[in-house]
């Protein structure tokens, strides 16, 4: 899930009046970059195809293409102009620009797991598109893994929560999706750490 900024009631009714409309821009604005519910709208889009209000074909060419649309703009705007906002931040903080440049090889390295994997994690999903633009992802492999992730994920979600909801109710769908996205997002910080780790020890053995 993102940062919610609705209620699932509102997420709902927006759904409710304007149906693929509302996952399209939803979706592609979380893409972009902005902490808007756009899983759970999708999600919503989902559940109301099941219920038969929306067509599950409508809902599911919508998130595609709002998955896709998004993460361009949040490349585009990465690429142009996120580096140097990055660095700003990074001063806030004391963190040197040289350590940045590292963290930032070091993604460009994953950026393409990053963009196709990272539609399914918590966080990762509005940040993937724009930090893959700050490390200069080549456009044409961003093209490819941005896609293909984007109808994994759109096919996903769509077809669970079209089946889901003809069993249990939308609150218990949102909550499954939320608890594997943050799962999800623990299995990489934890991944991360045992890696850094590992790395650290094999930096201190002593020399044979």
């Amino acid at each position: 899930m993102s940062i919610e900024l609705l209620s699932l009631d509102n997420t709902q009714e927006i759904a409710h009046h304007y149906g693929y409309w509302a996952v399209f821009i939803g979706i592609a604005l979380e893409n972009t970059g902005i902490p808007l519910p756009g899983e759970t709208i999708t999600i919503v889009g989902g559940f109301l195809a099941g219920s038969g209000e929306l067509n599950y074909w409508g809902v599911l060419v919508s998130a595609i293409a709002g998955a896709v649309i998004g993460d361009n703009f949040g490349y585009w705007i990465g690429k142009v102009g996120g580096w140097k906002v990055l660095v700003r931040i990074a001063k806030l903080f004391c963190l040197p620009e040289d350590k940045l440049e590292l963290a930032k090889e070091k993604y460009r390295k994953n950026a393409a797991k990053a963009v196709f994997i990272g539609r399914f994690i918590t966080l990762l999903r509005i940040f993937a598109g724009p930090l893959a633009g700050i490390t200069q992802m080549p456009y044409r492999k961003f093209l490819i893994y941005n896609f293909s992730g984007a109808a994994l994920w759109a096919l996903t979600t769509v077809s669970l929560s079209f089946f889901l909801g003809k069993i249990v109710s939308l609150q218990q769908i949102v909550l499954w999706f939320t608890q594997a996205g943050i799962f999800a997002l623990f299995a990489v910080i934890l991944g991360l750490l045992v890696s850094i780790l590992l790395k650290y020890r094999r930096s201190n053995l002593p020399a044979k």
